[in-house]
């Protein structure tokens, strides 16, 4: 099979929310979220909207305000969009501080205080051809060890009847890691797998298939992003290119990505269903080899994710297994957010005699992942250079404002920017389908998620325009 090099990808963002009133008064997340998606169903009677920008807003299960980015095709595109959504998210929620008073809180992480745990899902475009069990066992070993370089870091507290109760309090590097239990599989919430087996393409069903990764942490670097979708492209078109990858489908994914989480050697011992042992770290080198000598050789592309934008993920990835080997995480302690919340955790905690389930640290943790701009310890530490960014903020900006150009969301966004011109109109929206409801109304099926334009729907906008 040819290996895919312009390849649909999106994210999906669920965020924590809390509130203070004062320091004694706080009200629930139900209550927040209601208030926090008042303006969206004032507005669209509905809390699940599709916006100008092709994405999708919405409450999902458990009160956790989700966005679902537009379909992409390039990694600098994809971080923009999923950038976006957090700034769409901020100024919800600076509305409705506006409206409850007090402080509301969203956080871009993956676990709230109660030990629940909610994700950001990655979703690649791959092709029918490939049988997913094959794709799923080259997958696996390289998504059970890529916290290793893209983690968002977390201080873990056990309890009883938690994943995490069989070990001690203290930092992990992946908030996912405690909360999958199977490699693959189709569930979601009730028993979450590495890779989701839910067949959505949400494209034409013959040729594609979605694989639906949700094992991933919430990244507040857009570097980190970019290491971590980038990463995973290159080893998606490895797989689908034929290359050969070395053997480490592990014997217990599960146990071993929580073993794996803990270490911060990279050195402990993952049981091969083979028989042998590998660590952490041979398997991300083995797969980081690969990458240099299939990038060394990849044909460019002009639509898609350039060579130019998978390099430096390259080379960041060397970077962070170098640390592994000399224990140094200096060199990369602006780039990857597991080691740059680490950092800050350790020097408070030596500074002031801290044990790790003191809940200073805990504060911080939380605070570290706050999306607000001026507030949130994340972008405090950017302001102050220490911590890296890619994008500049006009480049977010317009990612709120327009959709990408280069995939079908373009079409859907020039749908949603002219039927909403006319608000006397009723009308629906989805991934694959546009139309205006009605006696007169129209309608049109998207199957292509590389079109960027679409005659049916260039009439149905011109006869919304000649109204």
């Amino acid at each position: 099979m040819t290996a895919i090099r312009r390849r649909i990808m999106g994210l999906e963002t669920e965020y924590g929310i809390a509130n203070m009133q004062d320091s004694s008064r706080r009200l629930g997340p139900d209550e927040i979220a209601r208030k926090l998606f008042a303006p969206v169903v004032e507005k669209h009677r509905s809390s699940n909207i599709y916006t100008e920008n092709a994405s999708r807003l919405y409450l999902d299960v458990g009160a956790h305000p989700e966005f679902a980015t537009a379909e992409c095709d390039s990694l600098h595109q994809l971080i923009a969009y999923d950038r976006s959504g957090d700034l769409m998210m901020h100024e919800l929620a600076d509305r409705a501080e506006q409206a409850v008073g007090g402080k509301v809180y969203l956080l871009k992480n993956n676990t709230d205080s109660l030990g629940n745990s909610y994700g950001c899902h990655e979703n690649y475009l791959v092709s029918r051809d490939i049988p997913l069990k094959g794709l799923s066992k080259q997958l696996l070993p390289f998504l059970v060890t890529r916290q290793l370089i893209c983690g968002a870091g977390k201080l873990a507290i056990p309890y009883p009847g938690a994943p995490n109760e069989n070990f001690g309090p203290g930092y992990t590097m992946s908030q996912r890691a405690d909360h999958v239990w199977e490699g693959v599989s189709s569930a979601t919430t009730r028993s979450r797998p590495i890779i989701n087996t839910r067949d959505e393409p949400h494209a034409d069903s013959a040729k594609y298939r979605r694989l639906h990764v949700i094992v991933g942490d919430s990244n507040m670097s857009e570097v980190t992003t970019a290491l971590k979708v980038g990463s995973t492209l290159l080893v998606l078109e490895m797989i689908e290119a034929g290359v050969a990858l070395p053997d480490f489908e592990m014997a217990n994914e599960i146990r071993s990505i929580r073993e794996i989480a803990r270490d911060f050697t990279g050195q402990v011992d993952i049981a091969l269903r083979s028989g042998s042992t590998a660590t952490p770290l041979e398997v991300q080198r083995a797969f980081y080899d690969a990458a240099c000598a299939y990038l060394a050789h990849r044909e460019d592309v002009e639509l898609g994710t350039p060579n130019a934008e998978l390099a430096p993920v390259v080379d960041l990835w060397g970077r962070v297994l170098d640390c592994f080997d000399t224990g140094d995480f200096a060199p990369v302690s602006t780039e990857i957010d597991w080691v740059i919340k680490k950092s800050l955790l350790d020097r408070m905690a030596a500074a002031r005699g801290l044990d790790p389930i003191d809940p200073r640290l805990a504060q911080i943790d939380l605070m570290y992942h706050d999306i607000h701009p001026t507030r949130g310890l994340f972008h405090v530490l950017a302001r102050r250079g220490l911590a890296r960014t890619l994008l500049e903020t006009e480049e977010i900006e317009q990612a709120v404002r327009q959709a990408p150009q280069t995939t079908r969301a373009a079409v859907r966004g020039r749908f949603i920017s002219a039927v909403r011109a006319h608000p006397e109109l009723s009308y629906t929206v989805d991934w694959m389908r546009v139309k205006v409801n009605g006696e007169n109304g129209a309608e049109s099926l998207l199957a292509d998620p590389f079109a960027t334009t679409d005659e049916d729907v260039d009439r149905i906008i011109a006869s919304m325009e000649a109204r």
